[in-house]
């Protein structure tokens, strides 16, 4: 299986920055995708960015310009540069890996257990 430990949230005013990371473990041969996903009370889940192995990136139009995903694929981490924040901002972020367990089998889909992320106004 594949461990999430997420890392970055809190409480910040509107205009502000936080930076968040997220590092995989276990059992691990490559991780192909890595994302950051958030869900405001009473909202559906929702793609904040997504970055490939070979740094592909794609984001929200709601984030786009404000937020940068990056991944750092020896220490299996990847973070979210979060400037300008704004209040609409304000949801639990959760850390997403796609991973392969070895050369061959399925791929294991595996979630951290969010973190949250309050941006005043």
């Amino acid at each position: 299986q594949v461990q999430l430990v997420e890392s970055g949230g809190g409480l910040v005013q509107a205009g502000g920055s936080l930076r968040l990371s997220c590092t995989a473990s276990g059992r691990i041969f490559r991780i192909n995708e890595m994302g950051w996903y958030r869900q405001a009370p009473g909202k559906q889940r929702e793609l904040v960015a997504r970055i490939t192995t070979g740094t592909t990136t794609n984001y929200a139009d709601s984030v786009k310009g404000r937020f940068t995903i990056s991944r750092d694929n020896a220490q299996n981490t990847v973070y979210l540069q979060m400037d300008s924040l704004k209040s609409e901002d304000t949801a639990v972020y959760y850390c997403n890996v796609l991973a392969l367990p070895g050369r061959y089998g399925l791929v294991n889909n595996a979630w951290g257990q969010g973190t949250q992320v309050t941006v005043s106004s």
